[in-house]
């Protein structure tokens, strides 16, 4: 039902890794042929990333695992980031929120990587970053999407990034070398996660940060730990649906799904009018939901049972039109605070998403960022880190009735999520991808087309997508029919062409087990550069 694909799908016996750029991907599958488990696999992906794709994740990021192990035990680590001691909203403009030494929450993903490691992982540390060492020191050539985003994006960068990253011409096969990075992934790789949050690092980026006016500390980097939680599922169709709980905002994606199990969405026709105008009164619902309950679920409290409930869902189907567009709240909330700022260089929603599966049937999904591209800018000197900027996805108007007030010690509302679905009780297939919150929208297109259409791994994630904005503003792909669109059109939809294959609705990633067969499948998503590799 669903025919548009550029690449086939991926498959192999034993195993498969899927991410943003080939050669990521490349090293998660030759950790995988030298035995390594889903876990080895999936952090020398995320290493890896660092190297390839510098302004979408690193080590002074953050991020979520969802881990399916072959035993049949399904956890969530959440090293998405905490805010610092210092960081309450009167430290905070829209400028300093976005762009320079104090919009960084404390990193999380050295700390993640570490903890996955070390328990479920079955290869030295040193093992699993060589890949990304060795490429941070021998350089490696730029794909499209690095080029242009290197050159767009460049004047983001302080001094010292502007210096490492204008080595090289933004062109297709220049070769971009890290040396400064390369050091440090080695002395974190020998030394474990101590050095980043309590070693000689530790002391070189909160020296640096404070000497530019920020506000982490040593003690906020001494006392960061990932958290280990069980994930949040419901049932859909029959299937188990699970992605990580609050303060991820994945409960919009599950509550998505939910407000659809009513409708028989088959019998629409895939990316019909009926279907896609269905579809987006349905993410508008749970999108006005996530904002007004989703946070730290340690500061306030969310009703997930009331929220996940049928009665409540009753109530909120009714109040869909199914022949006019609602106007929509937007993706956050924006307080008076928030003025019309465009920082240098900046492109929304940078984030990355891998994904693994090894022989034994382990399954580890990791979404991670930076936040905006190359976050903060701030490259701290000597070290080729570069710290994220995620304070710009909290609230710092304190009048602005939000969870997701800037408070210190807070985890911010957390779009990455990560989802991987089971049928009769087995694993079937992980799918998930970066975009800020048009994760919550683009990961239930994808997760749809699987499920309801029949769509293989790849042909799930290229198939044409739309997102979502404030009042009626839709972007959608060109791909969608333009009888189609005209329809939307005429139902109240403000729509924006975005061209065939465009990064602003995603860059998904997924691997399936085939129930039959057992085969690996995996697909990866082209508007990235994204490659999936099996064997």
């Amino acid at each position: 039902m669903i025919s548009n694909r550029t690449r086939p799908v991926v498959s192999g016996i034993h195993g498969a890794v899927a991410s943003a750029h080939p050669l990521a991907s490349q090293a998660g599958l030759d950790m995988l042929r030298a035995g390594g488990n889903a876990v080895d696999a999936i952090v020398t992906t995320a290493a890896a990333l660092n190297v390839v794709e510098p302004y979408m994740s690193g080590v002074a990021g953050v991020g979520l695992l969802l881990l399916h192990l072959a035993d049949g035990q399904t956890t969530t680590l959440n090293f998405s980031g905490n805010t610092p001691a210092a960081a309450t909203p009167d430290q905070f403009t829209p400028e300093t929120q976005d762009l320079g030494p104090r919009c960084s929450l404390i990193p999380g993903n050295v700390a993640g990587w570490f903890e996955a490691l070390q328990r479920y992982g079955s290869k030295s540390a040193s093992e699993v970053f060589q890949p990304a060492i060795q490429m941070a020191r021998e350089g490696f050539p730029l794909h499209p999407v690095n080029a242009r985003m290197i050159e767009q994006c460049l004047p983001r960068l302080n001094e010292v990034g502007q210096e490492i990253y204008g080595r090289v011409a933004p062109r297709i096969g220049g070769i971009l070398c890290q040396p400064e990075l390369a050091e440090t992934l080695q002395l974190i790789a020998e030394n474990g996660a101590d050095y980043f949050y309590q070693g000689p690092l530790a002391e070189t980026i909160v020296d640096h940060l404070q000497s530019e006016g920020g506000l982490l500390t040593r003690e906020d980097l001494a006392g960061y730990q990932p958290e280990w939680v069980e994930p949040l599922v419901v049932n859909y169709r029959g299937l188990e649906v699970k992605t990580c709980p609050p303060n991820c905002e994945g409960m919009q994606i599950l509550q998505t799904l939910k407000l659809l199990e009513s409708t028989d969405l088959v019998s629409l026709g895939h990316n019909s009018t009926e279907y896609i105008h269905l579809l987006s009164e349905v993410i508008k619902l749970a999108t006005a939901d996530r904002i007004a309950w989703c946070g730290d679920p340690k500061f306030h409290e969310i009703p997930l049972d009331q929220l996940l409930g049928e009665d409540y869902l009753a109530a909120r189907r009714r109040l869909i039109d199914p022949e006019r567009a609602a106007p929509s709240e937007g993706e956050r909330w924006r307080g008076s605070l928030h003025a019309d700022v465009v920082s240098p260089g900046k492109v929304d929603g940078l984030t990355t998403h891998l994904t693994a599966v090894d022989s034994d049937g382990n399954v580890a999904s990791i979404t991670q960022s930076n936040g905006n591209a190359f976050g903060s800018g701030v490259v701290v000197p000597g070290t080729g880190v570069t710290l994220n900027n995620f304070v710009y996805w909290t609230e710092i108007d304190p009048e602005c009735p939000t969870p997701n007030l800037i408070e210190p010690g807070k985890q911010w509302s957390c779009p990455m999520a990560p989802v991987q679905v089971f049928r009769d009780g087995q694993f079937w297939f992980s799918i998930a991808t970066p975009g800020s919150y048009g994760i919550l929208q683009t990961t239930v297109q994808m997760l749809l087309n699987i499920v309801e259409f029949g769509a293989d791994p790849q042909l799930a994630i290229e198939a044409p997508r739309f997102r979502l904005y404030e009042e009626t503003r839709m972007q959608i792909e060109d791909r969608v029919p333009i009888e189609v669109r005209e329809a939307l059109t005429a139902r109240g939809h403000e729509l924006e062409l975005v061209g065939d294959y465009s990064l602003l609705v995603g860059g998904g990633q997924s691997v399936m087990i085939d129930p039959e067969s057992g085969a690996r499948l995996a697909g990866a998503d082209p508007r990235r550069d994204g490659y999936a590799l099996a064997y």
